[in-house]
This record gives C-alpha cells, sequence and structure tokens, in this order.
C-alpha cells in the first residue's frame, strides 16, 4: 500500500511518474499484465482506438467491478459508466442544461471568487495554494451554479477527500483493494446521495434560476430525468468535477515553478495562457488512466484481447508517445497543435472540461496579475495525492512576493 510520506519529494510528479509512464509505454502499446488481470494499453493510437469505440470497449464495468448498494445508487445518473444508448439519451438531456453559453456566463463570478479568495492571504508572504486559491475555487462555482449554498464548500471538499483519498489502494491495486476501497467510502456515498436527492427536491417543487432546476425542467423525445438520475450527474459534477480544476491549478504551478522561463514568457503575455494549460493537461493529467471492458474478441496492436476482459488505458502514457508528439517528455508551453487525451475521446470526452479551462486560465491570470513571483520555497513540505488515484496535490505551501 503507497503512504503518502513514501511518495513526497521534489521530483515525484515532474520525474518519478513519468518514467513510470516511459516504462509502460516500453513494453508496447498493448501488453498483457499479469499481476493485475488486466491489457495495458498506452501507445497514442491504441489509447483513442479504445475511447472512439464504445461497443467493443465498454464503460460500464459493473460485470466486473465489486457491487456496493450505496455506491450502484449513487452512479444511476453517471453516464461515464454508461454505452449507447442510455449514455445518448442522459448526455443529451444534461447538455440542455449545462451549455457552452452557461460555462461561458460564468467567467465574471470566477474571477471574483479568485479576487475573493487571494484577498483573503493578501497579507501573507507564504501560504498553502491548495487550501487558499486550488480546492475552494472550483467548490464555490460548481456549487453556485447548481444553486447550492457554496458556504457548505467544507463539506464537499471532504467528500472528495474520502473519495479520492485512495488510503485503500495500492498503486497496483486488485479486487480485494477496490473491495475494501468501497466499503470504506459507502458511508460518504450515503451521504452525498441523500444530501443530493433533498437538494433536487427541493428545486422540483420550488424551481430556480440554476443548473439543477434546468436538469429537472430538461426533456428530450418526452424524457426527463429522474431524481435519482440527477443525483449522480450532480455529485459528479460538484465532487469530480471540482477535483479535476484543484488537481490542474496545483499541477500548473508546481510546473512552472520547475520551468521559470515558461513562467517569465506567461507574465510577459498573458495570452499564451490558453496553450500553458493544454501543455500541463497533457504533462500532468489529473486521471492518467481509464478502464474499459472487452464485449467481443478482438485484435489490438497487435494482440488477440478476449471478451470480458479489462483493459486500462494509459492517458498519461499516450499522452507522451513519440510516435504522436514531438519531444514527448520535454514540457513546451507554446505546443501546437496539442492532440493530449487527458479530457478523453470519443462520446466520453469530458463533460466538465471547459469550465475547467476556464477556471484555470482564469487563476492563472489572477496569480499573476496579484504576484510579482510565486515560488515553491521547500518540496519537502509538498504532498501529493495517492497516483493510484489522482495525478495532484493535497498541499502545495509557497511563497509570493507583492509589486
Amino acid at each position: 500500500m503507497v503512504s503518502i510520506e513514501q511518495i513526497t519529494s521534489e521530483t515525484f510528479l515532474l520525474d518519478v511518474l513519468p518514467g513510470r509512464w516511459r516504462e509502460l509505454r516500453a513494453a508496447g502499446p498493448v501488453r498483457r499484465d499479469d499481476v493485475q488481470d488486466v491489457w495495458q494499453v498506452t501507445g497514442h493510437k491504441a489509447v483513442s482506438a479504445v475511447l472512439a469505440d464504445p461497443a467493443t470497449y465498454s464503460s460500464d464495468l459493473s460485470a466486473l467491478a465489486p457491487s456496493q448498494p450505496d455506491f450502484e445508487a449513487f452512479t444511476r445518473g453517471n453516464f461515464v459508466g454508461m454505452d449507447p444508448p442510455g449514455h445518448r439519451t442522459l448526455r443529451a438531456l444534461v447538455s440542455q442544461a449545462f451549455t457552452p453559453r452557461v460555462v461561458q456566463g460564468l467567467q465574471p463570478r470566477i474571477e471574483d471568487v479568485c479576487t475573493r479568495l487571494l484577498d483573503a492571504v493578501g497579507d501573507r508572504d507564504r501560504f498553502d495554494l491548495v487550501e487558499a486559491l486550488a480546492h475552494p475555487l472550483p467548490i464555490i462555482v460548481i456549487a453556485e451554479l447548481l444553486g447550492i449554498p457554496a458556504s457548505e464548500h467544507r463539506r464537499f471538499q471532504e467528500w472528495a477527500s474520502v473519495l479520492f483519498g485512495g488510503e485503500q489502494l495500492g498503486e497496483a491495486p486488485d479486487m480485494a483493494d477496490l473491495e475494501r476501497a468501497l466499503e470504506a467510502i459507502a458511508p460518504t456515498v450515503r451521504e452525498m446521495n441523500g444530501y443530493m436527492l433533498d437538494h433536487i427536491r427541493r428545486r422540483r417543487a420550488d424551481p430556480g434560476d440554476d443548473l439543477t432546476s434546468r436538469l429537472v425542467a430538461a426533456e428530450v423525445d418526452g424524457a426527463r430525468l429522474a431524481d435519482q438520475e440527477m443525483v449522480g450527474f450532480v455529485a459528479l459534477l460538484l465532487v469530480a468535477g471540482h477535483i479535476t480544476t484543484t488537481a490542474l491549478l496545483g499541477n500548473a504551478v508546481v510546473t512552472l515553478d520547475r520551468h521559470p522561463g515558461a513562467d517569465r514568457a506567461l507574465r510577459a503575455d498573458p495570452d499564451r495562457i490558453p496553450r500553458t494549460v493544454e501543455e500541463v493537461l497533457r504533462w500532468l493529467p489529473p486521471f492518467p488512466e481509464l478502464g474499459r471492458r472487452v464485449t467481443r474478441p478482438v485484435v489490438l496492436g497487435g494482440r488477440e484481447l478476449p471478451a470480458d476482459t479489462m483493459v486500462m488505458v494509459h492517458l498519461g502514457a499516450a499522452n507522451r508517445d513519440p510516435a504522436r508528439f514531438e519531444r514527448p517528455d520535454t514540457f513546451l508551453a507554446d505546443r501546437d497543435p496539442n492532440p493530449h487525451l487527458t479530457f478523453g475521446h470519443g462520446i466520453h470526452f469530458c463533460f466538465g472540461a471547459p469550465l475547467a479551462r476556464l477556471e484555470a486560465r482564469i487563476a492563472l491570470r489572477a496569480l499573476h496579475k496579484r504576484f510579482r513571483a510565486l515560488a515553491v520555497p521547500s518540496y519537502d513540505d509538498v504532498v501529493p495525492q495517492n497516483p493510484a488515484v489522482l495525478v495532484g496535490l493535497r498541499h502545495l505551501p509557497v511563497e509570493v512576493e507583492r509589486p
């Protein structure tokens, strides 16, 4: 089992993990892992092929994964684990409420929240960037979007800590690890389920001008979302959605700290921020691997995969495939094009990607405007997440200089 203390080091995010991804890729684009009883898929072309073919590579892992009643009820409306046609119907309903216009309209509020959070540490030369900005920013934004009191963001942060903490998981978790993990998080899932269901029912009885109310009213071909189906999506957006932005912001600050030339270039020309965010996403994907179930015998990368076996597609390895990226192990802030797979590919392309990108761009610009310099004074105090669950940081103390 991984100890957070064992993986805390200056080089972990930027050296150790990429080294592991190189080792995976060196074994070939598709290989059998008998220890974990899965097929490892690491090449960019092979990963793209798996993600683009939901008929052959199913996102519904219920037949292979351990079951847990609370978790099953919680995921009923989570279309991340669904295949067509159910996935298509749910995504179409949600898309009516969570439109690009809705996301773009959040920009002024995201800027206001950034300003307020940075004002709170305005008299300090050193603070934890995760606690001060990276964690609360996306929680507050998403909670307000859903019509949930942002004042309860500590509760949501605690939920995310339990769900993505990975204390029961080792670096190569087996089925027993997963069963223990599900049992450990079941009380939290039960609490979330009840909280979200109560919120949705209040909005159904008394609609407001928020995303939850729009989900209640959304309709496609006469179909509407049931309350329990909405629980899955609302919880997905609130918990999984915010943790992606939290990880992205922390990863960006660490990466720029280790690449001061890129940081200086951003400060001189903020228009570079969007491409830099994309390169951070390629460089350190928050969720570096995804599971799929093979539905029929298939040949992938020259290997024969039988039906009802598990494949793990490694986004971290695919994002550094030399067959797809020039100088893949070099951080190039202006990389263009940048066909990384961090947000997935095909019908399951991350629904919250536009919001995560917008929040990261606004937050980086705010940090550069507020502070003349921002540095990580000691990596001994930087605490990573368990990489078996999430590539990101729990704590990131920084030192700042003001103009």
